[in-house]
């Protein structure tokens, strides 16, 4: 069985037991249950339910394993005719979940 949830302005495919990253989520402490009501498709061996846009009565529920870090981009400005140059970094911060189970 697997769904497909919307959560940050993204869409995750999901199944039980599964371990993925999401945008970071600023209220959520590790060790705490969060549900995902916005379940766009639910879909097990036999039948397949797609929603229009959300799936009525369809839940997820996943444990909050703590944060974590993307990997650093490195993002280098320079300039030919100057000695212009801006060398910085960023790396997201993902909060990673564990999904408990899929309802439908």
């Amino acid at each position: 069985m697997y769904a497909v949830i919307k959560t940050g302005g993204k869409q995750y495919r999901v199944e039980e037991n599964e371990i993925i990253n999401v945008e970071l989520l600023k209220n959520a402490s590790e060790g705490e249950q969060i549900t995902f009501d916005e379940v766009l498709l639910v879909a097990d061996e036999e039948n397949i339910h797609v929603g229009q846009p959300i799936v009525d009565g369809a839940k997820v529920t996943a444990t909050v394993l703590g944060v974590t870090k993307g990997p650093k981009v490195i993002i280098f400005k320079h300039s030919g005719r100057t000695t212009m140059r801006r060398k910085t970094g960023h790396r997201q911060k993902y909060t990673q979940l564990r999904i408990d189970s899929i309802t439908v």
